[in-house]
């Protein structure tokens, strides 16, 4: 099957089979895949963290508005976190960002102030996020990306203390009765012609 027919085959999972885990194997490459992913500058201001024990799924799931039965059944929680400021940005950066990048940063981003500096590393996680699911497509994991937490609370169950969560994605087996797979719901998507040109 072709990357293409996965993507084509892939969408947002509303009911997960409890009974199914995803392999240890299959978690590591998607570790694996995630510690890969593009940025900016090379700038990765995101911790990504796997919670596949039950007792903290469910603690999630109280915050996690209308995704709480998933983050229930999934077999496992990525969530997804960006650092909590610029400071620990800088105090990380020269670890791994090579002059051109510390330049850029210096120069380009920081000069625009704190709330620009966030929403910068903030569409760093995102790129991160399109990374895995197109992943989890290939592999034929099923997922649903989750915007809809309480971040705040998601942060002190985790306690990571120089991050602070943006969104999760839920992975795992769909079930059987899942409504929203594509033999009952089909994928919904605008002409291609209408977004996608060539110039």
């Amino acid at each position: 099957m072709s990357f293409l027919d996965k993507i084509k085959n892939r969408y947002a999972v509303k009911k997960y089979n409890p009974q199914v885990k995803i392999s240890q194997e299959k978690i590591d490459e998607l570790k694996g895949i995630l510690n890969l992913s593009p940025s900016s500058i090379n700038s990765q201001p995101w911790n990504f963290v796997f919670i596949k024990t039950q007792e903290i799924k469910e603690q999630l799931s109280e915050f996690s508005y209308h995704n709480k039965q998933k983050v229930i059944d999934c077999s496992h929680v990525i969530v997804f976190q960006v650092l909590k400021s610029s400071e620990h940005f800088e105090n990380q950066m020269h670890e791994y960002l090579n002059e051109v990048g510390v330049n850029f940063y210096n120069t380009l981003v920081k000069p625009k102030g704190e709330e620009y500096i966030k929403s910068w590393m903030t569409h760093q996680v995102y790129l991160s996020l399109g990374v895995f699911l197109s992943a989890c497509a290939d592999m034929e994991i099923d997922s649903t990306p989750m915007e809809g937490i309480q971040a705040d609370q998601y942060d002190s169950i985790i306690n990571n203390p120089n991050y602070e969560s943006v969104f999760a994605v839920a992975i795992g087996e769909k079930s059987e009765e899942d409504h929203n797979q594509l033999t009952i719901t089909p994928k919904k998507r605008l002409n291609s012609e209408k977004i996608i040109s060539e110039i």
